[in-house]
């Protein structure tokens, strides 16, 4: 039984076995890890300096980061699931703020492939004189409580990512909801490059 969502395999060993019969290249392995690092920091920093003209054009930069920060984030769980939990379990006081976050952001991506598409997600502070607010100043916009529709195996995932959505992300910036959820990942990402991958842990 998966202890996460994305969990890919049940145990340390069970991973590690995997990875020694499967990771042909480790190599290149580490750098892909790499590079979805740095689209993901770029795509992050470019929230801080893109101004957009119109709500559409936010959230298609906002939709871009929620995609990088989501997909690594489903990569470390499948991967390294142990190290994704001891660098949470370093900080306890913090761990239920950076598990919502990245709950919450994957329910923004669960639902940006809804049909028919989702309501506005995010939403303008106001604006400085004649410009519009930069992307990161935006504000994740409080979502109404409905009825899911998902199946009944997906229910109570859905569920807890939208209760951690409004708890964590409603009301808050979105330049901030990106910094803490990529600097949790970087953080994770960067130990689990430096280890062996067919190497026990």
């Amino acid at each position: 039984m998966p202890r996460r969502e994305h969990a890919r395999f049940c145990s340390a060993r069970c991973r590690v076995r995997w990875n020694h019969d499967h990771l042909t290249d480790a190599a290149a392995e580490e750098r892909a890890l790499e590079w979805s690092l740095s689209g993901m920091r770029d795509v992050v920093e470019r929230l801080a300096l893109h101004r957009p003209a119109d709500e559409p054009t936010a959230f298609s930069a906002v939709a871009e980061a929620v995609w990088w920060v989501t997909i690594i984030d489903a990569r470390m769980i499948r991967q390294y699931t142990d190290l994704y939990d001891a660098v949470l379990a370093h900080d306890p006081a913090q761990r239920p703020m950076i598990e919502g976050t990245l709950s919450g952001l994957r329910f923004v991506r669960n639902q940006m492939s809804a049909e028919p598409p989702p309501a506005s997600f995010i939403e303008p502070p106001g604006r400085s004189g004649d410009r519009p607010a930069v992307t990161a100043g935006w504000q994740w916009a409080h979502r109404p409580v409905t009825v899911l529709s998902v199946s009944a195996d997906t229910q109570p995932w859905a569920e807890s990512r939208l209760q951690a959505y409004e708890r964590w992300l409603a009301g808050h910036r979105v330049g901030q909801i990106f910094e803490r959820a990529a600097g949790f990942l970087q953080l994770a990402a960067t130990r689990a490059s430096a280890l062996d991958p067919a190497s026990p842990r």
